[in-house]
């Protein structure tokens, strides 16, 4: 049994012709034409509205820049990018809980820096009472910055 290819050399190959949409005439374009658009009911549909007080929401997101606005005395970097925040909770009813620690017990900022967390905070609209837990554990090590504190501070 001899299996043998057969080789037919040529000049040249004619290419196959090109569909076109103009070639499959009008009674086809209107079979395949979409009767729905799967997208419109998607696209016309409104966003929902963040709550003012959820992570991305207004009344959050202001409370997370004042904090931004905190520096460390010692280390020219915000404490909410050098990870000294550790949680930040906001109530639709404007009452403001944020968890915190320093970098150590012994900061000479130990008394001044949650009465300062506690006046910015309240000072943004909307937040009427303001509750700074300071805490210990975990505690605070470089591994918490975010890396723009970690890149102002040359550790990058």
């Amino acid at each position: 049994m001899s299996d043998r290819i057969a080789v037919e050399e040529v000049d040249s190959v004619t290419p196959p012709p090109k569909a076109r949409v103009e070639d499959a005439g009008e009674s086809t374009r209107e079979t395949f034409e979409r009767k729905r658009d799967y997208l419109s009911g998607f696209l016309a549909e409104k966003p929902q509205g963040l709550s003012p007080v959820e992570p991305g929401g207004e009344t959050y997101e202001a409370v997370i820049e004042a904090l931004k606005e905190i520096f460390d005395p010692e280390i020219p970097v915000n404490i909410y990018e050098l990870g000294l925040i550790y949680n930040v909770e906001v109530t639709p009813e404007g009452h403001a809980a944020v968890t915190m620690t320093l970098t150590t017990p012994h900061c000479p900022v130990a008394e001044s820096m949650p009465g300062e967390v506690e006046l910015r905070v309240g000072a943004v609209p909307g937040i009427g009472t303001v509750d700074v837990n300071l805490v210990w554990d975990p505690p605070w090590d470089p591994s918490k910055m975010s890396d723009e504190a970690r890149l102002e501070l040359g550790m990058l």
